[in-house]
């Protein structure tokens, strides 16, 4: 039987992990030409993991050839050739670092500098001026005041005109996709972006739908790649982790594959930290009766803020309401009034014309420190307006897997942007996604001091 320590790595699904092992195995020999593997059921109970994790990986492998399936027999190891030798390794740090908490990570999230003053003032207001109201049962939307203060939102900011009525308050986003799952139906295939975020292909794996991976090119997906896709998710305002912004062509393009009959569901969930110009018009604003908006306060707050919402076609809202009314509404009462407030009053505007400044200033000091470290010359930064990421091009003959684990044995943790392909091998692209607004600035001083003490 298959044995494998399956660990959980940022952007690297399960699944994924699962097909690389066995992928692996196949290439070094491990695995015989002819071999019969498990059955999915009884490896997935020998690894402890899910049945539709082992499904995925080994579709992975069927579909890339390095497997084939018998009917009613199971699935057998095809025979592909050896690839060729490895590159030299890396060379030993001379201060390696192989603790949990590295000096440096680039591969998580910050939380700035949250407004404590302003938010707890206004929670004490909420509490004085509704008292007892705050345990009664809230509307399954969302409360009203919360909602017209997101509509008065996206107006100013966004220059989109919603009928307050139409949008759909819910903890996380991972809550109104599985919504979405059930409004548009399980029988639909749904295209995501590749490269592309992870978690959203997780999710909706985890709903039982079809998820279709779409290739894109410098303008965003490619719509004649959509094949028989019926729904479409995509970040036109900025992707992660290419920082790709969709032009007004490219969206109009999407719109019209959209039509009567496909859906677009929109994530805009950066589109508040863009450093050199304001963001396109939203695809809703186009298209308000095909394209599903969908945002976070995750982002600009704090990812502990699990307030999100949907902006839904009206005739979306009425399946809703008919259909899945008996839906809670998954947000307590004091935390839609505080945050009504805080943007009704503008101080959420004023928060994020803050912290824009103060992560351009962050983006400005890596990209200096990594302009002046003894590796400068094998470096060149990409889409430096890419929200709070950037993409970092490394000259190098090692491969992604080899820099980024050296980088890690020096206290550096930060992804390759090859792990953010999913359903295709984009080779060694030599490209790392350099995550600054989780970045402490002491700590980039240090790690970067331990590259230049390594390479000396």
């Amino acid at each position: 039987m298959l044995t494998y320590e399956l660990k959980k790595a940022p952007g690297v699904p399960l699944y994924e992990a699962l097909y690389r092992c066995i992928r692996q195995d196949i290439l070094c020999g491990n695995l015989k030409p002819g071999e019969k593997l498990p059955s999915k059921r009884a490896l997935a109970e020998h690894l402890e993991i899910g049945k539709i994790t082992v499904e995925a990986a080994y579709a992975q492998l069927l579909d890339q050839g390095y497997i084939c399936s018998r009917e009613k027999v199971g699935f057998f190891v095809e025979a592909v050739e050896r690839p060729e030798p490895a590159p030299p390794q890396p060379p030993a740090a001379k201060t390696p670092e192989t603790s949990s908490a590295p000096v440096l990570d680039l591969t998580i999230n910050g939380t700035g500098h949250f407004p404590f003053s302003v938010w707890s003032r206004l929670q004490r207001e909420v509490i004085l001026d509704y008292d007892r109201q705050l345990l009664l049962p809230l509307p399954n939307q969302g409360i009203p005041e919360l909602r017209r203060a997101i509509a008065d939102h996206l107006a100013a900011f966004r220059g989109m005109t919603i009928d307050p009525e139409n949008i759909l308050i819910g903890a996380g986003t991972d809550f109104l996709y599985n919504l979405l799952i059930q409004l548009l139906g399980r029988g639909k295939n749904y295209a995501v972006e590749e490269p592309g975020y992870g978690k959203i292909r997780q999710i909706y794996a985890a709903g039982g739908v079809t998820c279709i991976s779409v290739p894109m090119d410098s303008r965003g997906v490619i719509p004649e790649a959509l094949g028989d896709a019926q729904v479409l998710h995509i970040s036109p305002s900025h992707h992660f982790p290419t920082g790709l912004v969709t032009p007004l062509s490219r969206r109009q393009e999407l719109l019209s594959w959209a039509g009567k009959t496909n859906w677009i569901i929109e994530d805009d969930y950066d589109s508040e930290f863009r450093f050199a110009s304001h963001p396109l018009p939203a695809l809703q604003s186009l298209s308000p009766e095909r394209v599903i908006y969908i945002n976070s306060f995750s982002k600009s707050l704090a990812p502990s803020i699990r307030i999100s919402y949907a902006v839904l076609p009206g005739q979306l809202m009425e399946q809703f309401r008919c259909r899945l009314g008996f839906y809670s509404c998954t947000v307590p009462s004091f935390e839609q009034y505080t945050l009504a407030r805080f943007l009704s009053r503008g101080h959420f505007e004023k928060h994020i014309n803050r912290m824009r400044r103060f992560y351009q200033k962050r983006r400005n000091l890596v990209i200096d420190a990594l302009s002046r470290c003894a590796a400068a010359d094998k470096l060149t930064i990409l889409e430096q307006d890419a929200g709070l990421h950037f993409l970092l091009q490394v000259d190098t003959q090692w491969t992604d897997e080899q820099l980024t684990q050296w980088l890690l044995s020096l206290g550096i943790r930060v992804q390759a942007l090859s792990s953010f392909y999913h359903a295709t091998d984009p080779g060694e692209l030599h490209c790392l996604v350099v995550n600054y607004s989780g970045l402490e600035e002491p700590r980039l001083e240090a790690a970067l001091q331990k590259l230049e003490q390594a390479m000396t």
